[in-house]
């Protein structure tokens, strides 16, 4: 059975901590260990690993937190896996991420993969979401915008592509996963499961909310690989990150940025899905049920319903299957 290390970075967030051990616990058919790695928390993070109860956990402490890529590069440093996997502590897995992933990597001989994502809300209710891009299209756009959705809790890579390309640029605070991306891109392409296994959770603590950060780092990632980034697209995204924070205004600056930048046809698409959420929250039927990509956002329900009905008791039982 594969062998596969997943790393967990977290500080302060006990709580959504608990949730994403549990969705990580239950993964199937792989050989896992777990580090979680506290960056300087205050919270109950301790008690929440140890309350796990799995002997395939372990817990690195650090006294003063050093920002979550130094947290990652020092959870892979204590790896042992053929594999490894990064997951933020807020965001939840389905229970064949692991084994999906590693299965298309050795199919099509590639040294990491990803797979589709559906936003969530606190309470793992479906918020968005889309089918990911193909691979072609990954490498294609990666020096100039993220198209690998679900931020650093998604892509899986062999222990030998983080040893050649190197780890987190302890540099960003912000990004950090997509400057990663780049360079595992230019080691070779990636693999792809365009089913959603896994979930973003947005919520007002989201490191997607430092829209000043965000700005600053994808400057630092034009600089550091010598690139013209697409602007119009980063301006979309942070249009959506102003929404998910009520900031209206500001989201509707962020939409005429990227028009200008030639995504009028992108910031149409962005604002009809707003209305159609705003409709679906009035109706009471569901905001992601309202998306053009609703069927395919559908799939995550499943998986998602189970791990809101299973309490933090059943963490191991769902592991051992």
């Amino acid at each position: 059975m594969t062998s596969v290390s997943v790393v967990i970075p977290t500080r302060d967030r006990s709580e959504l901590l608990a949730t994403t051990l549990r969705s990580v616990l239950w993964q199937r058919g792989v050989d896992m260990e777990v580090i979680v790695v506290d960056d300087g928390s205050t919270d109950a993070t301790p008690e929440v690993v140890s309350g796990a109860d799995d002997a395939r956990v372990a817990l690195v402490r650090r006294e003063e937190a050093g920002g979550p890529s130094a947290a990652r590069n020092l959870g892979a440093a204590r790896a042992g896996g053929e594999w490894l996997a990064f997951v933020d502590d807020d965001d939840v897995w389905a229970p064949t991420k692991l084994a999906r992933q590693v299965a298309a990597a050795d199919e099509a001989a590639r040294g990491w993969s990803y797979v589709g994502a559906v936003t969530v809300d606190p309470d793992l209710s479906v918020v968005g979401g889309r089918p990911p891009p193909s691979p072609e299209e990954v490498v294609a756009t990666l020096p100039r915008s993220n198209p690998i959705p679900g931020g650093g809790s998604n892509v899986v890579l062999r222990r030998g592509e983080l040893d050649q390309v190197g780890g987190f640029d302890e540099r960003l605070a912000q990004c950090e996963d997509w400057e990663l991306w780049v360079r595992l891109a230019r080691s070779g392409p990636p693999a792809a499961v365009s089913e959603p296994l896994m979930g973003y959770r947005v919520h007002t603590g989201g490191t997607s909310l430092d829209v000043d950060g965000i700005v600053r780092a994808a400057r630092t990632i034009e600089e550091l690989h010598a690139t013209t980034l697409d602007w119009g697209r980063i301006h979309r995204w942070l249009a959506e990150s102003y929404l998910r924070n009520d900031r209206h205004l500001r989201a509707l600056g962020q939409f005429a940025r990227a028009a200008v930048r030639g995504q009028a046809a992108g910031v149409a698409s962005d604002l009809l899905d707003v209305v159609r959420r705003r409709a679906a929250r009035i109706s009471g039927e569901g905001s992601a049920m309202m998306t053009p990509d609703r069927g395919w956002a559908a799939g995550a329900l499943p998986w998602l319903r189970e791990l809101q009905r299973r309490p933090p008791a059943a963490t191991g039982e769902a592991s051992a299957r």
